[in-house]
């Protein structure tokens, strides 16, 4: 059962819209000279936050993906993660370099969500394709092998699958709700426990 905490489902009512729009469908492929990441990481507005601020990154889009339905909605994915698609400029940033910008952005030891926010959807993922595979899998031996992580390491790499973007009132949900984002990642308590999780 998805549960998003009671701060969360609060500031969610009050800053979105009432009415469930449906998510749109897949867009086109990245621009010439882009690439494109998919990430898991518990509440899509922190990830797409926290991403959007990597230098290299053009572009970070909340949604869903991992899931069994066509269109998912807010109210209705089963099986998805929330999810970013990260588009970056390989010249800039590559890959592994915006894998190793990830790992500390997550709670890799929790396979029961994120922080506040518990289930399924809110659980972390690689989402790579054929080629970013090895590279993923790589990442998450070195982040293991460094002792950095208080804990074992549980986020999955899986298979790149369709990624349906979130509904609009979702999108750039830190900027456009500053103070409402403020008062959920704080409540969440999400950068109190990167700071347990990772020894820094």
């Amino acid at each position: 059962m998805i549960r998003r905490s009671l701060l969360a489902s609060l500031l969610f009512l009050i800053a979105c819209a009432p009415e469930s729009a449906p998510a749109q469908t897949p867009s086109a492929p990245p621009p010439v000279g882009l690439q494109e990441a998919v990430f898991a990481g518990g509440c899509f507005w922190c990830m797409e936050h926290d991403m959007g601020a990597i230098p290299g990154v053009i572009s970070v889009e909340s949604g869903y993906t991992g899931g069994r339905n066509e269109n998912p909605s807010y109210e209705n994915h089963p099986g998805h993660f929330e999810a970013v698609r990260v588009r970056y400029d390989s010249g800039r940033i590559s890959y592994q370099q915006l894998l190793a910008r990830y790992w500390p952005l997550i709670d890799p030891t929790d396979d029961g969500g994120q922080f506040c926010d518990r289930g399924s959807s809110y659980r972390t993922a690689i989402f790579a394709t054929a080629a970013q595979r090895p590279l993923a899998e790589a990442s998450k031996r070195e982040i293991v092998a460094s002792g950095r992580v208080n804990g074992q390491v549980v986020t999955p790499v899986l298979d790149a699958t369709t990624f349906w973007p979130a509904e609009e009132y979702h999108r750039d949900y830190a900027r456009r709700n500053p103070a409402q984002y403020a008062a959920y990642r704080a409540g969440c308590g999400r950068d109190r426990v990167l700071r347990q999780v990772w020894r820094r």
